[in-house]
């Protein structure tokens, strides 16, 4: 027999070899319990798009708006290498530096058959021309009908005769961790490209600024460079989150996605095409974790719920009596464990409608009617610094570390304070103020809870202060306050 023969014969076992195997694997799926994402697939794949977005001009980012590449909150600070929070702009394949600044790629999927299909903000936003690639390769012009960057959300409209197929609307808030779930979309412009994995984690906010009102689905799925705007699956097949964010140092995946609940998502859509604009609800409070000193100094059980630390003036939350100090322990019988659970749930508010937030008010529970009203659309916080005091009757604490003085009526109106409130830091004279970051020139409105409006307040408050003591501070400076811990490192207070 020849060797050309043997060689063909050689793979015709291979195959028959590799045919069994792919039976028997098929089988150990089935017996294992593992999921067949098949079906899914072929229902589902007709209704995803490429997104092409391009732009004339230089692009740049809006102010306010995160970099496609930015630190993450939290991380380590390595000059090294730090980790980056990066929307992916998927490009074509090895582009030049001119198509780079020309074209952004991304995903998207069509939620109506009359031609309406999602992706995200960042894939679209400033772009002259849209244009989207249907599986069928038909590519059609899309008009931007509108987005909201805060949730990263952009409708899109195309004209195709209408009968386009849509995906089916799944519920994201019945989301659980070990869920399994499915992307498809376009990474590095291979398009329908599908990717599996489980829900890791639910209600995540990402400490950014920039989207506040999101909590997040955070999955182990396989999500790259344009995959941005593409959609999440269940195992029902329905759209459960649009793929947003990954976390990586490198650009690429490295285990960790993020998806916008589609619940959210179709709130924005519905506001688009109702008003043209996406509103949130607004409560008018300045929040700040419960950290470890402040639950020692409250003596409270554990740091679940969050400190109010500033209250707006003439906002729903003042009208409705919640007051600095206030610990929010849940809004709308949902439990609030951290600061940034709260205001997703305050934005998807509708403004106007009741909602009931339940406090904490010295060491007693107690709910609060609140009509929630709308924030502002172009609304801002702007920081200014404290302006310098005049020294005038003084009282201090050696334990803490500073030395305090009354603030005149000008101080007190330049600071945007009511009369008799709050007590000026006129020195900093040890380390316990120090490493705690304080200033000459801050603020003390509160001392564990309970106003101060004098040196002489001031000091009836700290005079029982021990070793080991921690008092916790409303301490503002400029347009911001902020509570802060300082325990007393040694003996009794003097004066």
């Amino acid at each position: 027999m020849s060797r050309p023969m043997l060689q063909t014969l050689a793979c015709c076992a291979l195959v028959s070899l590799a045919a069994a195997g792919g039976v028997q694997a098929q089988n150990a799926q089935a017996m294992s319990g593992l999921p067949d994402f098949t079906g899914i697939v072929q229902r589902n794949a007709p209704t995803v798009v490429h997104v092409e977005a391009k732009y004339t001009g230089k692009r740049t980012v809006k102010k306010g708006r995160a970099a496609p590449s930015g630190p993450m909150q939290g991380a380590p600070d390595d000059d090294a290498q730090m980790e980056m929070f990066r929307r992916f702009f998927g490009m074509p394949m090895m582009p030049s530096p001119e198509e780079q600044a020309r074209t952004s790629l991304g995903s998207g999927f069509i939620v109506s058959s009359d031609g309406y299909i999602l992706t995200n903000t960042h894939v679209v936003d400033g772009a002259d021309t849209v244009t989207v690639r249907l599986q069928d390769r038909r590519t059609l012009t899309a008009k931007v009908v509108g987005s909201d960057p805060q949730y990263d959300i952009a409708l899109l409209k195309v004209d195709a005769g209408g009968n386009l197929p849509a995906v089916s609307i799944g519920d994201s808030r019945g989301l659980k961790p070990g869920q399994w779930v499915l992307a498809i979309g376009s990474p590095f412009g291979f398009d329908y490209t599908v990717t599996q994995g489980i829900v890791s984690a639910i209600g995540r906010n990402l400490g950014s600024q920039d989207q506040p009102y999101t909590s997040f689905i955070q999955t182990d799925v396989p999500i790259n460079r344009g995959n941005s705007g593409g959609p999440l699956f269940d195992l029902q097949g329905r759209v459960v989150g649009v793929n947003s964010q990954i976390y990586s140092n490198t650009g690429g995946y490295l285990g960790v996605a993020f998806s916008i609940p589609i619940d959210v998502a179709m709130n924005v859509v519905k506001q688009i095409k109702d008003k043209g604009y996406v509103s949130r609800g607004m409560l008018g409070v300045g929040l700040q974790p419960l950290t470890d000193d402040a639950v020692k100094a409250l003596k409270l059980g554990d740091s679940n719920g969050t400190i109010v630390a500033e209250v707006g003036q003439g906002s729903a939350a003042e009208k409705a009596g919640i007051k600095r100090g206030d610990i929010i322990l849940a809004y709308n019988g949902q439990s609030i464990n951290q600061s940034a659970d709260l205001p997703p749930l305050v934005g998807m508010t509708p403004p106007g409608s009741k909602a009931t937030v339940q406090i904490l008010r010295n060491g007693k529970k107690q709910d609060v009617s609140v009509t929630i009203s709308e924030m502002p659309r172009d609304k801002n916080v702007v920081l200014a610094e404290a302006g310098s005091n005049q020294p005038a009757a003084r009282s201090g604490s050696s334990a803490l570390g500073l030395t305090v003085q009354d603030l005149d009526s000008d101080t007190r109106q330049q600071a945007g304070l009511k009369p008799g409130e709050g007590v000026g830091i006129a020195n900093i004279t040890g380390e316990v103020a120090a490493k705690a970051g304080l200033r000459s020139g801050d603020v003390i409105q509160m001392v564990n809870q309970r106003p101060v409006g004098s040196a002489a307040a001031f000091r009836e408050e700290t005079k029982d202060l021990k070793a080991g003591d921690t008092v916790l501070l409303l301490v503002r400076r400029g347009e911001q306050s902020s509570f802060i811990g300082l325990t007393a490192p040694d003996g009794k207070q003097n004066d």
